[in-house]
């Protein structure tokens, strides 16, 4: 069973070939046996898990059940979980339990979806490939050496494992893209604002987005289905109609007009990487798509803009965990001013700390122009560099990243070269416009992404595409070794 598509498992729940409850028990099984191997799930709802899958069989039973109904499911710890710890994965909430459910917990639980438990993470969302978590590393399916990219390498390690058929996810500068394309699985960010953050304990405000992760296009559109909504909670969230991203995935690509940028395929990209994704890129054109070199000058300077106005903006969201409330406190603090400088040094990890201050300075007086209100300038001719490019091409596509999994602790002590795994992801952020990254070959032995960017609301075309280019190729099919069996 774990072999099969979101897609497969609903056409066989539906049809009877077996119940939700076995279903759930064998994907329970499957985390208490090669979890340990991996470290991608930090807390399994073993127990929630089997109760919410009868209640699901007495509801396909009656035969008016939503598709995900009865569909196994992991969370990302970002999502707060009713009665479930959610950690961020950093020792500041190790200790908390919400009283609530995230909007898109919730939307899940709605459509009877059975959640199997949460995935590590990076801290608070923060790293490139899943080493700054408090409850220790993740390690990629496909090379156990090597890291699965981040902040969400716990989901997309988990899809790729075959854990779970699909997970939540979140994407601030690429973290759903990043570790999908070192996994070898499907991930979508949404345009910024399509699906709702209330209760998605937030990184960076104007950057954050949740989205799917899958072993294929037509599963993202199955999830996407259910997490896209408008929720007035959220003042960041778009009142506009959710389509059904399943709708148009025959849709044939001819006339398609896909646009290359330049920037993309320069120094610092992997042979092998270029080489999988200029093949993907051809296939496409063999279908009847019309590849459309451009340019994004600004591209590069995405990393900087966004190295300062997500920390910046983590600067001011962290401040909540003081000690005072909720989280980590310190133990006998001899004042207010003592609890709170140990509270915080004890309870985040370097990388954390290390952005609170790189934010906290970039917003102090005398330098707030000189870069946070610099890198915001910036971000807005990123966004205008998109904006021309999409009056020309209906869609870009190029590598999610430069380089294929590297081993752990290859860069975890030069943050620089680390932050540079983001360079083709963090622009899509800046903008606010929806990417997603696909399976589209082999490189070292490890598997490659393919990013496609799409106009504001364009994930269905996104999903289209992705969906044509999976039905004639099959790198999307292939499983680490030992996986499948």
């Amino acid at each position: 069973m774990h072999n099969l598509t979101i897609a497969e498992l609903i056409k066989g729940l539906q049809s009877k070939e077996f119940s939700s409850v076995e279903l759930t028990q064998h994907f329970l099984n499957r985390i208490g046996s090669l979890n340990p191997a991996y470290n991608a799930v930090i807390t399994v709802t073993a127990e929630q898990a089997l109760k919410a899958a009868a209640e699901a069989d007495i509801r396909l039973a009656a035969g008016n059940a939503p598709a995900l109904c009865g569909v196994p499911i992991l969370h990302k710890d970002i999502f707060c979980t009713n009665g479930v710890r959610t950690s961020c994965g950093s020792k500041m909430l190790d200790n908390f339990i919400p009283p609530y459910n995230a909007t898109v917990v919730e939307n899940f639980e709605q459509a009877g979806a059975v959640v199997l438990g949460k995935t590590n993470m990076d801290e608070f969302a923060m790293g490139s490939s899943n080493e700054t978590s408090f409850y220790g590393p993740v390690k990629n399916p496909w090379a156990t050496d090597c890291v699965p990219g981040g902040s969400s390498g716990g989901s997309a390690a988990a899809v790729a494992a075959r854990l779970a058929p699909g997970a939540t996810a979140t994407d601030t500068g690429g973290s759903i893209r990043q570790p999908a394309a070192l996994c070898g699985i499907s991930g979508i960010k949404p345009t910024y604002g399509r699906v709702s953050r209330w209760g998605m304990v937030a990184f960076a405000s104007s950057l954050d987005q949740g989205g799917p992760m899958a072993r294929t296009a037509e599963d993202c559109a199955l999830l996407l289905n259910c997490m896209a909504s408008y929720d007035d909670k959220d003042s960041t969230c778009i009142d506009r109609e959710v389509p059904d991203y399943t709708a148009t995935l025959d849709g044939s690509v001819k006339g398609l007009r896909i646009g290359v940028p330049k920037e993309y395929f320069s120094e610092g990209l992997d042979a092998g990487i270029e080489e999988a994704v200029r093949a993907a890129l051809a296939n496409l054109e063999a279908q009847g798509a019309e590849l459309v070199e451009i340019s994004l000058p600004n591209s590069g300077l995405s990393v900087p803009a966004y190295y300062v106005i997500a920390p910046a903006e983590a600067s001011a969201n962290l401040s909540r965990f003081d000690g005072s409330r909720y989280g980590y406190r310190c133990e006998d603090p001899k004042d207010l001013l003592d609890m709170y400088s140990r509270s915080r040094s004890e309870g985040f990890g370097k990388e954390v700390q290390r952005r609170i201050l790189i934010g906290t300075y970039c917003l102090s007086a005398g330098y707030y122009d000189a870069y946070y209100g610099k890198a915001q300038q910036v971000r807005k001719l990123i966004q205008q560099d998109f904006d021309r490019a999409f009056e020309s091409v209906d869609l870009i596509m190029g590598p999610t990243c430069p380089s294929p999994a590297f081993k752990f602790g290859a860069k975890s002590d030069d943050p620089v070269a680390m932050y540079l795994e983001d360079i083709y992801t963090v622009a899509t952020n800046l903008a606010g416009l929806p990417g997603m990254s696909i399976p589209c070959g082999m490189a070292d032995n490890k598997p490659v992404g393919l990013q496609i960017i799409g106009n504001y609301f364009d994930e269905a075309r996104m999903l289209n595409v992705a969906h044509q280019y999976q039905q004639a190729t099959d790198w999307h099919d292939l499983a680490p070794e030992g996986v499948a069996s």
